[in-house]
Order: C-alpha cells, then structure tokens, then sequence
C-alpha cells in the first residue's frame, strides 16, 4: 500500500506571499494637487540629501533612528525616548522616524554645557 502525501494548496488569501520581481502594480497616491505620488528615486539611499520641493526650501538631510544614536553615541531606544517624548522633532515615514541633521545638531547645542 502506497501513501501519497496531500497537494499543497497554493496560496491566494490575505497571507499570500509576494514573489519577488512579480509584475504587480505598484500603489501610487495623490498629493490633492492631483500630482502622483510614488516610490522615491532609485538613486536616493538612506541618509542621503533630499531637495525640498517647492518654495526655493534648502537642503534637508534625514537621518534615521540609527544614525542619530550613532551620532549621539546612545542607544536607538534612547532616541525613539527623545522623539515620542517630544525632545527631538521628527517626521514619521511608514512605519519608520526621520530626524531632520539640523533637529541633531540643534538639540546637541541646546545640551551644550561649559565643563570647568
């Protein structure tokens, strides 16, 4: 007597995965201006500049969690204290913080003190 083991379902429900490099389309939303909006340039990496669009607004650089810590040699707890704590601004992207350089370098001045 010989068992067959049972055919796998494929998975087509909520908890389907994704295959990598699948032609589906990507989600795109609308800015009310009616400009869409989508995925940032391949070229941009993490950190990087990125040029504020509109009104002639100067450079602003991102930084992540990770990066502030490292800046600030604290943990990334420490820094997601400061930011939920209202200490230091940033700006939420998906499910990820940014901190604006200039919010770091503010906040270190702020801390400054005069040892002697």
């Amino acid at each position: 007597m010989s068992t067959t083991p049972p055919a796998r379902k494929a998975a087509t429900g909520a908890g389907a995965r994704k295959v990598a490099g699948s032609d589906a389309p990507k989600a795109r939303k609308s800015s009310g201006s009616g400009q869409e909006i989508g995925a940032p340039p391949a070229e941009m990496r993490k950190g990087e500049s990125a040029r504020a669009i509109g009104d002639g607004l100067a450079d602003v650089r991102f930084l992540t969690v990770a990066e502030v810590a490292a800046v600030m040699r604290v943990s990334k707890m420490t820094v997601y204290r400061m930011v939920h704590g209202g200490e230091l601004p940033a700006v939420r992207v998906g499910r990820s913080f940014r901190v604006t350089e200039a919010a770091v370098h503010d906040y270190l001045q702020a801390a400054f003190i005069e040892a002697g």
